[in-house]
């Protein structure tokens, strides 16, 4: 290294969802660059054995557990491995937010709308979010906004097509020369079936991704198109009009989603003298988790890199909205905006968490997201009390519908 190059200082990271898929690829990328970076707060859900192995090798100085029940089993395996002196210990949604409060960047790998703690957390601290807990920015739209105008608040994308996005507007200093947004979608498990062939779908074909490791909850997601639709409202809400000042005023029908089976184009820019600019990388979490701990710098480790000898053909195609009609239901709820997305975001949750318990099926999980949606209050979803009861509301109809279709497929 050019010795007259100056080295970043050493940044502290809180890592909320330590135990989960970005949680677990984080600490693995701070493991490749340790003089950069410093673990010092880490959060799950309940998996007690996995963090506890977690604290015992970074030795961070506050953990914390989304699950009050699980303090309790925390406390006594810290006391257990002798490590208890050193780490202060919470749980609850304010343990998860303090978490965030503890460091230079948080990361929020937390599943669902339980990361919108983490998220407000970390920017009205005036730190920089690393977000990957895309439902908390789409529920918690306007009153995440609001987080984001605090002074030295930084919100830097981790899903990889919003990660793609952020570098590809890099290219650029003038927010009026953006003409639109192409989000890739690499078409999930069942890319090319028509609806008719998806009507006894299993729990195993819908997590048989082709191109990415994920959690569960993502990978089935990504099975229905519901994960690209989600990214559609996130990336209005990161770089669309309702981001004001902070964004580039493009409206949701700006942003366009092509499915790209290969999974090496992550997404595209287009510019007002027509040209497209695109990030390439080969499909791993581990580059929009690096670029999000070293913007704006760049990590030393070559994650992704493509060898264009051998990468072969791009192809790119046109979703299926009516075999997927997640995708457009996305569309619909960022077009009404308010608490629609809060809506159709909670109750894909609910629908989800039924499939995956074999209460309903894998097409039941669209039907359940529209009859949500449909059934929107018109809530504006401008304080968090709003952002709370709409979610509420939301789980508690897909939840009934979710009943009856049980009840109707016995």
């Amino acid at each position: 290294m050019n010795s007259s190059v100056p080295t970043p200082s050493r940044r502290s990271v809180a890592i909320v969802g330590s135990t989960g898929s970005i949680g677990t690829q984080t600490i693995e990328a701070i493991a490749d660059d340790p003089d950069r970076y410093e673990v010092v707060a880490l959060a799950a859900g309940s998996s007690v054995a996995v963090l506890v192995e977690q604290v015992r090798v970074l030795r961070p100085s506050f953990v914390a557990v989304g699950d009050e029940a699980a303090l309790g089993p925390l406390r006594d395996a810290l006391r257990a491995a002798g490590i208890d002196h050193e780490v202060e210990t919470a749980a609850g949604p304010e343990g998860l937010a303090e978490c965030a409060r503890r460091a230079d960047i948080t990361v929020n790998g937390v599943v669902g709308f339980a990361g919108l703690p983490v998220t407000l957390a970390a920017l009205e601290s005036g730190k920089r979010l690393a977000l990957a807990n895309k439902e908390s920015l789409i529920a918690g739209g306007p009153v995440v906004q609001a987080a984001r105008r605090t002074p030295g608040a930084e919100l830097v994308p981790v899903d990889s097509e919003h990660a793609a996005v952020h570098q590809c507007l890099r290219a650029n200093d003038r927010p009026e020369r953006v003409s639109r947004i192409q989000l890739t979608a690499s078409g999930g498990p069942f890319r090319g079936k028509k609806r008719s062939e998806l009507e006894a779908v299993t729990i195993d074909d819908a997590l048989a991704h082709p191109t990415w490791s994920m959690g569960p909850k993502i990978t089935i997601d990504s099975s229905t198109l519901m994960n690209k639709g989600l990214e559609v409202i996130e990336a209005n809400e990161l770089f669309g009009s309702p981001a004001g000042a902070l964004g580039y005023g493009l409206a949701i029908d700006d942003i366009d989603v092509v499915v790209h089976p290969q999974s090496i184009v992550h997404s595209m820019v287009t510019y007002s003298d027509g040209s497209t600019i695109a990030q390439l990388s080969l499909p791993t979490m581990k580059l929009p988790i690096a670029y999000a701990l070293a913007y704006p710098d760049r990590f030393p480790v070559p994650y992704g890199a493509i060898d264009w000898a051998t990468l072969g053909s791009l192809d790119f195609e046109v979703p299926d909205l009516e075999s997927f009609p997640c995708l457009g239901l996305a569309f619909e709820a960022g077009r009404i905006g308010g608490t629609a997305p809060a809506w159709l975001s909670a109750a894909n949750e609910v629908a989800v968490d039924a499939f995956l318990k074999k209460r309903i099926r894998w097409v039941d999980i669209s039907d359940v997201n529209a009859a949500v949606l449909a059934a929107h209050d018109g809530g504006m979803g401008d304080t968090l009390e709003g952002v709370l009861a709409g979610d509420h509301l939301a789980r508690r109809t897909a939840d009934d519908l979710v009943n009856a279709l049980g009840r109707s497929t016995r």
